[in-house]
């Protein structure tokens, strides 16, 4: 069974044609700063290789979708429900729905949420203090990059001969981390959405509420309006004054124009990420690995570097060498380090056919 998997995100659009049950990649390829993802879809989906089902990385459907499942009107009915707590990314995979439902109408479409690999986050770390009200109406920590973090608790496992007590960094155009032990999602930086968090390329990440409601009351903006503000101006594009939010063009802004608002997004970032590691550390009783991914996680030796100052209180030594040099999966922590830093290749696309062929064929 040949599965299409295009992993839509919010500034880029990966696919892959994986043959199951064999997992053999039959072909794979990326567009970047994708603006139209009709047309993107367009060109993936008549590829030249045949396609038996097509398997979607979907994000949000609340809590009554938090697996994998056959596209159907439950399925687009979730998206749309939430879609004001993923603006982007919901509209994103309505929008591939619809696409791919014109150009491929008798393949089975699935979609596998990312919400699922967090279902194994303890009640404690999942609940917000709001009116009992809003938590019935599904207002809860739902977590986000499921597929992601899935993969890399698995690839550790695999390189170290355990997961043990591991923190993964999936960085990039969209940001998140997880606090996994034994291989099992225990926390998570996104929440209720994909907003929340570390901050995006172009999404805020944590705010205080009432500084949207004082805006909001200040100068009388809708709902609307505040929601494509957040979601298409915050984040390390509002930080660095760099439209789009790039990390790539950030650092280029901060070393080549020396811009200090660039600087200082970076340097927002990589405290935020460098927080969470010491806060999952804590709710772990310790830590044994922490892998950086995404992006800018697996690429950015400088950001790497940055997140991890300070840290050596807890067991960490980067060896400067390893961590500027080297391609692929690899260690960049120095020897006798007593955490294992590394900077690994993320595979959501293996994590969503392996969830889709086991739909299709139940």
């Amino acid at each position: 069974m040949n599965i299409l998997i295009p992993n839509l995100g919010s500034t880029s659009l990966k696919y892959q044609i994986v043959e199951m049950p064999s997992e053999t990649s039959l072909a794979k390829g990326k567009l970047e700063r994708v603006k139209d993802y009709r047309e993107a879809i367009g060109q993936i989906a008549h590829a030249g290789t045949a396609i038996d089902a097509v398997a979607l990385k979907a994000v949000h459907g609340g809590p009554d979708y938090r697996g994998t499942f056959l596209v159907d009107e439950g399925v687009v009915a979730a998206l749309r429900r939430y879609l004001a707590a993923a603006p982007v990314h919901n509209a994103i995979y309505l929008t591939a729905i619809e696409a791919f439902q014109t150009a491929l109408p008798d393949v089975p479409l699935v979609a596998a949420f990312e919400t699922e690999f967090h279902r194994t986050v303890p009640e404690e770390a999942r609940l917000y203090g709001v009116p009992a009200q809003w938590r019935d109406e599904g207002v809860l920590k739902y977590g986000f990059h499921g597929a992601s973090h899935q993969y890399i608790a698995e690839r550790v496992a695999a390189l170290l001969g355990a997961t043990g007590r591991l923190v993964s960094c999936h960085l990039g155009g969209s940001s998140s981390m997880c606090a996994i032990v034994d291989g099992r999602s225990v926390d998570t930086t996104m929440g209720f959405s994909p907003q929340s968090g570390l901050e995006n390329a172009t999404r805020h990440g944590d705010l205080d509420v009432f500084a949207v409601l004082y805006m909001m009351e200040r100068h009388g903006w809708t709902a609307a309006g505040v929601r494509t503000q957040l979601a298409t101006g915050g984040g390390l594009a509002g930080l660095s004054g760099v439209a789009g939010g790039d990390l790539r063009d950030i650092e280029a802004a901060a070393a080549a124009a020396g811009s200090r608002e660039a600087q200082l997004a970076i340097a927002v970032f990589a405290r935020q990420v460098k927080k969470n590691i010491g806060a999952y550390a804590a709710a772990m009783g310790g830590l044994d690995a922490i892998a950086f991914t995404g992006g800018i996680g697996e690429n950015s030796a400088s950001l790497r570097a940055a997140c991890l100052r300070g840290l050596e209180f807890v067991g960490i030594a980067i060896d400067a060498a390893r961590n500027e040099a080297g391609t692929g999966d690899r260690p960049v922590s120095a020897e006798g380090s007593k955490v294992t830093v590394l900077a690994l290749a993320t595979n959501e696309e293996l994590i969503v056919a392996r969830r889709a062929y086991r739909c299709l064929v139940r």
